[in-house]
């Protein structure tokens, strides 16, 4: 892997989101993939992150993908 990985802060303001919502995102199961490292540190990979977002595509608020 040739690009660091970035903590849950660094993640989520990539995003634009709160440390927060990837928190509760993963213990739901949803948002982006991660990695989990030592049983403890959780990591994301940019190209995990660019994909979540590209996935995110809608054409309207009941889902619809163009």
């Amino acid at each position: 892997m040739t690009e660091p990985l970035l903590t849950t802060e660094q993640a989520a303001a990539r995003l634009g989101l709160g440390k927060h919502t990837l928190e509760i995102w993963r213990m739901r199961g949803q948002g982006p993939v991660f990695r989990k490292l030592g049983g403890r540190l959780v990591r994301y990979a940019v190209p995990d992150l660019d994909a979540f977002v590209a996935g995110a595509v809608r054409t309207n608020t009941g889902g619809g993908i163009p």
